[in-house]
This record gives structure tokens, sequence and C-alpha cells, in this order.
């Protein structure tokens, strides 16, 4: 079997907070999305002008292997982003070696890519066969306010977590909650009554905003347009909790 070189951002050995247990995290290198409060910015560009790391899908799990001692019952591996489903030929061959060495995956995605043509539909298909766990965002309810957030529609990311949900694939959502634009309490219902439709949810976190990535905004030259904005109150990410969580 031919393998497919993966073009990767960076790598995290002791991964905690990118799925169950310790992970190996790998960050795949381009993303369509222009999220305005991402904190990897440095991930966006699918053409850099700067060197990225390009290895096969059996180096990546070699080096990942490396630290399979740490990863206990729970942990595995998170291919993360950037968005991994743009280079979905380097994301199948790399969970398919990952299962053949009885290794837990986890995909940490926005599905902006997600399609229902070919050779997309196909390939995500396969790909499910081999996926534990999908991590997805969801950034914004309302369509027009998540083209104004992200820059792209969320049609096509809603219909795939609807999809996720008929094959029974184990999901966990999460949502940025950022002061005066995700925290509005209609559109956090909305959210919920969306959530309650999926039948695969395993999880639901609230992701408190926070400025930590301006500088890498600052060092591309990139304006950062959520400057002013401050991490939302304990309060506000306890109503939202709630209200996501159907406590409220």
């Amino acid at each position: 079997m031919e393998m497919k070189t993966g073009r990767i951002n960076s790598f995290e050995t002791f991964g905690s907070v990118d799925g169950p247990g310790v992970r190996y995290v790998i960050f795949m290198q381009g993303c369509r999305l222009r999220c305005r409060y991402c904190h990897n910015v440095d991930t966006w560009a699918l053409k850099p002008e700067e060197a990225v790391i390009e290895k096969t899908a059996r180096e990546v799990l070699n080096q990942a292997l490396r630290y399979k001692t740490y990863w206990g019952s729970d942990g595995g591996i998170t291919v993360s982003g950037g968005e991994p489903l743009l280079q979905i030929d380097f994301l199948l061959q790399l969970f398919e070696l990952a299962k053949e060495n009885g290794i837990n995956t986890c995909l940490d995605t926005a599905l902006e890519p997600f399609t229902r043509e070919e050779p997309f539909f196909s390939k995500f298909n396969r790909l499910l066969g081999s996926a534990d766990l999908i991590m997805a965002d969801i950034k914004h309810i309302d369509p027009q306010k998540h083209v104004w957030l992200t820059g792209r529609s969320n049609e096509n990311i809603l219909d795939c977590l609807s999809y996720l949900s008929q094959k029974g694939v184990p999901v966990w959502i999460r949502h940025v909650l950022v002061p005066g634009i995700t925290d509005d309490d209609a559109y956090l219902r909305e959210t919920r009554h969306f959530i309650e439709t999926l039948e695969n949810v395993k999880k639901t976190e609230i992701l408190p905003y926070h400025s930590l990535g301006i500088n890498k905004w600052d060092q591309l030259g990139i304006p950062y347009s959520l400057r002013e904005t401050k991490a939302p109150s304990e309060e506000r990410i306890k109503n939202a909790e709630d209200i996501l969580l159907g406590k409220k």
C-alpha cells in the first residue's frame, strides 16, 4: 500500500484536553474556516510559505507509539488542526493503521469539508469505521452569524452531525462561549434543541473564549477583530452550561 504523506503543523505528546485520557495529538496544516477567535491561526494556510512537517501515516504512528505506555486504557491518538478532513486520504491510512495496532482514535474537527458528494462521502464513511470518537464544534447555530464568525456556512456541518447520529458514531459536542457573539440565551437554546435531535452525543462542553492566541495573529500580520472581547464570567459560563445541558 502506498503511504500518503500528511502535511502537519505540530505534535503534542501529552494532550489532556483532546479526547479521553492522555492523547498523542497531531495538528494538521490547513483550514478553510476563518474563525475570529482561532488560537491556531498558524494552521490556516493550505500552502504556507514556511516549511511544515511532512510524514507518512506509518511514520506518524511509529512516532506516536513511543508514548503508548502513558495512554492507559482510555488514551490514544487525536488528529486535530487545522482541519484534518482536508487531508482525508492521510487520515484514513493513519486511523486504519492505528486500529490494526489496537490504538484508540479521536478526530477533532469542525466538519467544514463534509459533503455527500463523491469521492469525499465514500472516504468519510470508510473513515467512520476506524474512528472511535469525533469531537466536533458547533461554532454558531445561526447560519448568518456562523458566516460572520467563520467565513463559511454551517449547513453542511449540521448535516454532518445529523448523519453521524444516524450512523451511531460517538460524538462530543463543543461550543466556544464568546461574550456578545455566541452566549445569547436564545441561540444557546436553539443549539440545545438541535443537540437534542442527535442520538449519539456522549458529552457536551462549553469552552470559554480566551485571547491567548492573539500573539500568533500579530506575528502573521492578520487583524484580530475580537481584541476588545473579554473572557466570559463564571456566571455566564454556568448559564450556558445549564442551557446546553437542559438544566435551564
